[in-house]
């Protein structure tokens, strides 16, 4: 089911993922025990295999988290945090090819793709309690005001192709839909349920 449009009525305000916002999205992931696939903190698609080091087997969630901060630190990760007053409820993460190389179905990405974008936005999470307030779709807008100050650059997303309603948990990618309302348009299939889409955003000081 698609996201819902955004709650005009709330006060929701967005902020990038850095070391001054870290903490508050340890907690949103603490929340909900690691914030997806496992326990992850959003280093999933920062690796291009998916397997915890044999030292840290036993505690795969604490090398996650270990692991995203030490990203956090260097610059090596971002995202666009949603926060109601002084609580992180959602984030959309985007970066480069180079910084997020672990899409699904990368092989057959690779075979179809011309060129490669300038930017991914490949993780939407939302709090539980603020589903259906249009999270996700605020998180998306952040990110992509966030890559036009950062200079814009073509942006691509990896939805899935339907508006059945499923787990909110298997919705990490969000609808094509939710992304067409972003600007975004239809590419190429990725998979079997999911798409390529793309967008080109200007740079916000363009002159």
């Amino acid at each position: 089911m698609p996201e819902a449009a955004a709650d005009t009525t709330a006060t929701f305000e967005v902020r990038p993922l850095d070391t001054s916002t870290w903490e508050a999205f340890v907690a949103l992931c603490d929340r909900h025990g690691g914030g997806g696939f496992g326990g992850c903190y959003c280093t999933w698609f920062h690796r291009e295999t998916h397997s915890a080091p044999s030292d840290a087997a036993e505690r795969p969630a604490d090398f996650a988290k270990e692991f995203k901060h030490d990203l956090v630190r260097r610059g090596s990760a971002h995202a666009a945090l949603v926060f109601d007053g002084d609580r992180a409820v959602g984030w959309a993460q985007y970066g480069s090819p180079e910084e997020l190389p672990g899409i699904y179905h990368r092989k057959q990405y690779l075979e179809t793709a011309k060129v490669l974008p300038d930017y991914r936005i490949t993780c939407i999470f939302v709090d539980r309690a603020y589903r259906g307030r249009g999270v996700a779709r605020i998180a998306i807008a952040g990110a992509l005001e966030l890559i036009a100050e950062a200079g814009g650059g073509v942006v691509e997303s990896y939805p899935r192709e339907t508006d059945t309603r499923i787990s909110p948990s298997f919705l990490y990618s969000m609808t094509r839909q939710v992304f067409e309302d972003a600007g975004f348009e239809y590419d190429r299939p990725k998979g079997t349920v999911n798409c390529v889409m793309r967008t080109t955003v200007a740079a916000a000081h363009s002159r």
